[in-house]
């Protein structure tokens, strides 16, 4: 990528500034290119091209998935986008047909198909999106560059300072509107401050997980395996331990192990086998026994839950809003960043629709907008991990609880009952809204249970054994 940059004769107050170039200052530029004459990106690192890594962006060698609901959100922004990703490798993977999952209270049922996932390393995902919104006429990136800080007052933000990389010299860069996409390592709060506002609210859950990935060579018709995931059991004295493993580009597997504190994966790459073998079932490490590791084993500790509450604020600036991670960042194991990153960039596209560019009154109608495509995900990630043992962060309120007590109730009743899998797989992809888990159908077999008791070994044919190298039992 090239540090393209030109004013071309635009004004400030046509102008859009997205700071951060990974998934979701993409996307948030993207939503902005019909909005603005000019969207600059703005990004800290050099931004490789093609599929391949980069230094800010650590966590990208482990699982990620795009959820059907975040894939869906992202081809509204980048009509198209899905079979380029299917182009470039990626599978679709239809849910939960091609899923076996030992999930907290047993093995979830493949029926049909109810939603997918696209399956991939996230540098392919990055990559064919970033592609693609840098072609548009009207986006251009600056990478390389740091963000010092915001231009204007409590009022508004009329621009962000930048510099080169490691300078200590800033520019100002007038915009109407300022996104900031930064991720996980945000300074808005910091920021916001220094233009005279108060701290913002932040409320974080910490349950000391750790990842571990390798990928594998796949065996030669195994290319496209189901995706197989070991979840942790719930309410249990022990540390949450589990894996996920799933087909991405090239012909390979990429697990990822991942271990609360006390049970954390080592970097070791003799203990990654024996890790896998000592979880619920033993079925990663058997399809990977006989696997050719491609990797060494690679760490990642950076998986606390953190939500600034930006929406809350009694006065917010006009000109700016905060997207992505930098608002909500999940432990990754639930799978759900990108995917709301991308809620996140529709619901500034529908607030922006039809308003004038840096209108005082519609970053705050944003703000809030993409808070609400949080507040699910949030619920879910934070409602498990705090149960963690040692797990840091405030304790949920008793109805907290009790929501918690009927999803697992409805998670074991899912194992024997398709219709309330599809019910669970429409929401945890992202596809339906929380609210879909209570209706009357869902609360009447939630009520009923489960009938029999779940199946006691995963759901995977022989033929699929076989082409993994394993005989069937």
């Amino acid at each position: 990528m090239s540090d393209a940059h030109s004013d071309g004769g635009v004004v400030p107050g046509r102008r859009a500034v997205v700071l951060g170039g990974g998934m979701a200052g993409m996307l948030a530029a993207s939503a902005l290119a019909d909005h603005a004459d000019e969207v600059v990106v703005v990004e800290r690192d050099r931004l490789p091209s093609g599929a391949l890594p980069r230094k800010g962006l650590p966590q990208a060698r482990h699982a990620h998935l795009m959820l059907a609901g975040g894939a869906r959100a992202v081809e509204s922004l980048l009509p198209g986008i899905t079979d380029r990703w299917l182009a470039g490798g990626a599978r679709r993977v239809a849910l939960p047909t091609a899923l076996v999952s030992l999930s907290s209270q047993g093995w979830i049922p493949r029926t049909p198909e109810a939603q997918f996932l696209i399956s991939c390393s996230r540098d392919l995902l990055d990559a064919v999106v970033r592609e693609r919104v840098l072609a548009h006429p009207r986006i251009t990136l600056r990478d390389g560059v740091e963000v010092h800080g915001l231009l204007g007052d409590a009022r508004r933000v009329t621009g962000v300072r930048i510099g080169e990389a490691g300078a200590p010299e800033a520019q100002p860069l007038p915009a109407a509107l300022v996104v900031d996409a930064t991720g996980r390592g945000s300074q808005a709060a910091r920021w916001l401050m220094e233009l005279g506002l108060p701290a913002v609210r932040e409320e974080t859950v910490d349950s000391g997980l750790v990842y571990a990935t390798r990928l594998f060579r796949a065996p030669l018709g195994a290319e496209d395996f189901p995706v197989v995931s070991v979840a942790p059991r719930p309410d249990s004295l022990l540390p949450g331990q589990g894996v996920t493993m799933h087909p991405v580009e090239g012909g390979r597997w990429l697990v990822t192990l991942s271990g609360t504190r006390g049970g954390e994966p080592s970097r070791e790459d003799a203990e990654f086998e024996p890790f896998a073998r000592r979880l619920r079932h033993p079925l990663v490490a058997d399809l990977i026994a006989g696997a050719e590791p491609l990797t060494g084993v690679r760490l990642n500790r950076s998986t606390v839950n953190r939500r600034r509450y930006f929406e809350r604020m009694a006065s917010w600036p006009g000109g700016f809003v905060v997207t992505g991670d930098a608002v909500a960042a999940y432990n990754p194991v639930y799978g759900h960043g990108m995917s709301v990153a991308a809620a996140g960039a529709v619901a500034l596209r529908e607030v922006l629709a039809g308003e004038v560019l840096g209108d005082p009154r519609s970053a705050r109608r944003a703000q809030r907008a993409v808070a609400r495509t949080v507040d699910g995900p949030w619920a879910m990630a934070v409602g498990e991990d705090i149960h963690y043992p040692g797990a840091i962060g405030e304790r949920p309120p008793a109805a907290a609880r009790l929501l918690r007590g009927y999803v697992q109730r409805m998670i074991l009743t899912a194992t024997v009952d398709p219709a309330l899998t599809r019910a669970m797989v429409n929401v945890m992809t992202l596809a339906a809204p929380m609210s879909a888990l209570f209706t009357p159908t869902v609360l009447a077999r939630v009520a009923r249970g489960p009938r029999r008791l779940p199946p006691p070994e995963p759901p995977i044919t022989a033929a699929e054994l076989a082409r993994a190298g394993l005989a069937p039992a």
